[in-house]
């Protein structure tokens, strides 16, 4: 899956709040003080004489203290504060405003209500990231309900909601609709489980709203008759609007009701359309909202049906009208033809996504070279190196690349190379992040990226096929990866694939001391490998293993480092039960999951074992195919 619209800001920068809560289990002091709460209830008040009283030493320097971390935004900050004494402990609950929950089963919901009773917006994140690749069952859990009934009643004055990779429901969008007289901003990543009548219910009835985003989720549109007309559901008097993002979403949309929305919001900053709305479509709503900085271009295709020639509209003069536009994606049934059309805009672009246009290098480099200020560009690889030779011609300032595959398939031979690579590395020095799949790479042009841009925080490799050596040497590709984390000395998130042996392993281990998420797929020795990296990457966050040759010792060897990590995840590797088994009993505050692909699977064969942190033991709503070892 593709999100659709590039960050160059990892999720990994912070941790979850959930580690001041696994690391500072303080009583509350009894004592009661009287506080300035901001309009927000006091959970100490109660009865008592009306008559003034002297302020208690501590309690002037609790309220500096709140005043201070009303100042501090960073989670990571905030968790280190709250570790202090119970007084900061106390005073950074009250203070907080943003609540960070990076697995939804790692606490209850109302444990985190009670801790933090002032929180105004929330990010709630369920299933790991594999369950993008289908490597999870459908109905593994990630329910928000729960959530959502602990929220409606702890924070009725809540604004903000942001969910991944979770299960809601129509009647989860029902609640919250109904429950935040103040609701401003939903936003959905990867979430699957509702229907249009739930993005009806919000429409309609959060007044406020000013941002409505659904990334990469599924929303349910199989019966064709069931489908409600959500767009027509935001009330006239809905005049505030500065996002509106729905290109994931498989169903026609009502266009008059959207053109009316767009026509009432001078604010909107934020588009992006599903592909259900044509070229000529699109044009009318440029001509709306001239003032767009990020535009999701919808189907980018052949003009409807009697508009052609003479007829049909100036799309060029449409774009060039749109002088505050930075960011742009879409082109889903892209027709080259049109392309053209965005050549005025492409100057002032910081963001372009190609990732759903299968453009050839020819038809990229008519793009790409007006592209100068492009710091985040995703592709497919139809481009070849010959279309990334362009690329790294023109955007010196390039900060993110991603590069996806049209045909995942082994047995292709694959449009971009090491030669394609090495050519980023030489022209786009700045480069920050790159996710980059390939069918062969060597290690030559690894080391020279490593040395080209050490500036790196992000380096995904995934070289696809299984145990895939240098193409040129036949060596492994130990000394490219080893590379990447001796000479990037920021780099915290390294996804690496292809033929490696121990030593690579060993290199992370020793030089990766910042890395916090590692991702393995079809790659790996032995298992005193993965031993390397948990002794030695102490930062270590997210472990992802996948069709890897890692069994019960790797897994043993993390035994000192679990309970600091989020989670760990190996599916199709060498483990036992029984292992498992010792890890849980070692680990009593760990969740140790053995998930099978359905309930008849379920035997001794570990197929897959996601394990995290919880403050609250295991869940609840496991289904059958989940068996939570103890």
């Amino acid at each position: 899956m593709r999100e659709n619209h590039p960050s160059t800001n990892s999720e990994e920068d912070q941790r979850s709040s959930v580690l001041d809560l696994a690391r500072a289990e303080i009583t509350e002091s009894s004592t009661s003080k009287t506080r300035n709460y901001g309009g927000f209830p006091d959970p100490a008040s109660g009865s008592g004489s009306s008559e003034p009283q002297a302020p208690f030493p501590d309690q002037v320097l609790e309220n500096v203290l709140e005043n201070v971390l009303h100042f501090l935004s960073s989670r990571r900050d905030r968790n280190a504060a709250s570790l202090v004494c119970r007084s900061w402990y106390r005073a950074e609950a009250l203070t907080r405003s943003e609540l960070f929950i990076g697995n939804c089963y790692s606490l209850s919901p109302a444990r985190a209500t009670t801790r933090f009773t002032r929180v105004k917006s929330v990010t709630v994140k369920g299933k790991p990231r594999f369950a993008d690749f289908d490597l999870m069952p459908h109905d593994w859990g990630a329910h928000f309900t729960p959530w959502a009934s602990a929220l409606a009643q702890a924070y009725p004055w809540l604004e903000k909601l942001h969910l991944k990779r979770m299960t809601v429901t129509d009647d989860d969008l029902d609640l919250i609709a109904d429950s935040f007289s103040g609701f401003r901003e939903l936003v959905l990543v990867c979430c699957e489980g509702f229907s249009t009548h739930g993005l009806a219910s919000v429409a309609a009835k959060c007044r406020l709203l000013r941002v409505l985003e659904l990334v990469e989720s599924v929303v349910d549109s199989e019966d064709e008759e069931e489908i409600a007309d959500w767009i027509i559901c935001f009330p006239e008097s809905q005049i505030n609007m500065e996002s509106l993002v729905f290109d994931c979403v498989e169903c026609p949309i009502n266009f008059e009701a959207l053109e009316s929305l767009v026509a009432r919001s001078p604010r909107l900053k934020k588009l992006r359309l599903n592909r259900y709305v044509s070229m000529a479509q699109l044009h009318r709503l440029l001509l709306r909202a001239p003032q767009l900085t990020h535009l999701g271009t919808g189907s980018f295709s052949a003009a409807e049906p009697g508009v052609v020639g003479e007829l049909e509209p100036d799309y060029t003069a449409a774009f060039e009208a749109c002088r505050s536009l930075v960011c742009l994606s879409g082109f889903r049934d892209i027709w080259a033809d049109y392309l053209p059309a965005i050549y005025p805009v492409c100057a002032n672009l910081t963001s372009l996504n190609l990732s759903y246009a299968d453009v050839n290098a020819q038809q990229l480099k008519a793009v790409i070279r007006h592209c100068h200020k492009l710091q985040i560009f995703w592709v497919l690889d139809s481009i070849r190196d010959e279309g990334l030779q362009a690329v790294a011609a023109t955007c010196k300032d390039l900060r993110e690349l991603r590069v996806f595959p049209v045909d995942a398939r082994e047995d292709t031979e694959g449009p971009v190379s090491e030669v394609g690579l090495e050519a980023i590395s030489q022209g786009c020095r700045k480069l920050e992040s790159i996710l980059y799949f390939c069918q062969r790479m060597t290690n030559a042009a690894v080391v020279a990226m490593s040395k080209n841009c050490p500036d790196l925080v992000v380096f995904r490799l995934c070289i696809i096929g299984r145990y895939r050596p240098d193409p040129v040497t036949q060596e492994p590709m130990d000394e490219g990866f080893g590379a990447i984390v001796m000479n990037c000395k920021k780099l915290t998130r390294l996804a690496v694939s292809g033929l490696l042996t121990d030593r690579a392993f060993e290199y992370i281990g020793r030089y990766g001391k910042l890395v916090r998420t590692l991702s393995v797929a079809f790659a790996g020795d032995t298992d005193t490998g993965l031993k390397y990296v948990l002794e030695g990457c102490p930062n270590l966050q997210k472990l992802e293993i996948r069709d890897s040759p890692f069994g019960d010792g790797a897994l043993r060897s993390g035994l000192h480092h679990y309970y600091n990590m989020r989670f760990l995840w190996m599916s199709s590797c060498k483990l036992t039960r029984q292992a498992c088994q010792e890890i849980a009993q070692a680990l009593p505050n760990l969740v140790l999951e053995v998930i099978s692909n359905s309930v008849e699977n379920a035997g001794d064969d570990i197929e897959i074992l996601y394990m995290y942190r919880s403050l609250d033991g295991p869940r609840d709503d496991a289904p059958g195919f989940v068996n939570i070892l103890h």
